[in-house]
């Protein structure tokens, strides 16, 4: 059987596939059409330093098979001083040929561009949503994580790419509560007067995002694969969380009145999010709303970080004790912390300590070009 590659000029039949593919999976959920069509189109402040082209693959009847996005961030390259291409997007039928066609079309384009390396997962980057699910297939993704059928990570590795690095969710149980041993640490840092932790103030949220990317920045920048955000990103993300942020899902450690450390938690409102299938209607509003009401017992920590210079005097331990807390009051059963990197030793042994265990894993694949 062949198969026919070609771009797609079409963003709405692009995002429209993964929904029919996954159509009878119990447990993908996608985002919303709405906010996938957004955030390829150029309008979003990624693009105004990456460029794309979006390929989809058609069966000779004439359907759509399968599609991928070619991406190239210029600020991760300038950043880490490559010259890397990213894919993205990726959703295919259980058929090489068909994949490979996908691949190669990515491929010869980042080519093209000067691009000696292909890194991905990326949606469209490690800000957003990345990795391909490895391990952990019998239960849904959390808001902003991925899921996808287990014979993906089979069509990439015959497509002729490799592990580059491993990404872990760690799942941690609110009736565990805090570990006394910690408990006696975080009082310690406490009994310093100027160390304090503030729930976000809702009415400033302009300035407390923006302490979030002061943060954010200096907390990742020598991480794998980070590729800080600019003010228009922040901005983006600002837009985005306003009309779901609620003090107990945005803290901050500050020293002497300097931003230290943060986190960020969402519940999970891809439980909802499941009973619509991409978009709104008359039928499914109500089973969503019920959900929203109802059904949130459950979220994920997206993002922990404290500055290097503030690292090793309990800080981290500091948000992870008010996260449990928040979770508790808000009536979590469990959360998902992810992702971590598997060579960040420090970090997942303190989720370990904590009470955390490994339970999804996903991978970021790369070949050269």
């Amino acid at each position: 059987m062949s198969f026919i590659v070609k771009e797609s000029q079409d963003i709405k039949s692009f995002v429209d596939f993964p929904y029919k593919l996954y159509k009878k999976n119990p447990y993908w959920t996608g985002e919303l059409k709405k906010d996938v069509i957004k955030l390829l189109s150029l309008s979003h402040p990624f693009w105004f330093h990456g460029e794309r082209k979006l390929f989809c693959v058609y069966s000779q009847s004439g359907e759509t098979v399968g599609r991928i996005a070619a991406i190239i961030n210029h600020n991760h390259n300038s950043f880490h001083e490559e010259k890397c291409g990213f894919f993205g997007f990726f959703d295919c039928i259980d058929n090489n040929e068909a994949a490979c066609a996908l691949f190669t079309a990515a491929e010869n384009w980042l080519r093209e561009k000067g691009m000696d390396l292909l890194r991905g997962p990326a949606n469209p980057s490690s800000n957003e949503t990345w990795g391909m699910l490895l391990e952990g297939f019998d239960s849904p993704n959390a808001i902003m994580m991925p899921y996808n059928f287990p014979y993906y990570n089979e069509l990439i590795k015959q497509a002729g790419y490799s592990k580059d690095k491993d990404l872990l969710a760690f799942k941690w149980l609110t009736s565990n509560g805090f570990p006394e041993r910690f408990s006696k640490i975080t009082d310690r840092v406490l009994r310093d007067s100027s160390v304090k932790v503030n729930l976000v103030n809702i009415g400033k949220i302009d300035s407390e995002i923006d302490k979030l990317k002061e943060i954010y920045n200096k907390a990742w920048e020598k991480n794998w694969g980070f590729v800080p955000m600019t003010q228009a990103e922040i901005e983006k993300m600002a837009e985005d969380l306003k009309p779901l942020l609620k003090p107990d899902y945005l803290f901050f450690a500050s020293v002497k009145e300097d931003p230290a450390a943060f986190c960020l938690m969402l519940p999970d409102f891809n439980i909802p999010l499941k009973s619509l299938n991409g978009s709104f209607n008359l039928i499914n509003i109500w089973p969503f709303l019920w959900k929203m009401f109802f059904s949130l017992k459950s979220g994920r920590m997206l993002a922990l970080g404290v500055k290097s210079e503030y690292r090793n005097r309990g800080l981290e331990l500091l948000m992870i004790k008010q996260a449990i807390e928040s979770a508790a009051k808000m009536g979590w059963h469990w959360g998902e912390l992810s992702w971590t990197l598997e060579d960040n030793d420090k970090i997942n042994s303190v989720i370990k300590a904590v009470g955390g265990f490994v339970y999804k894993k996903y991978r970021i694949y790369s070949k050269k070009l």
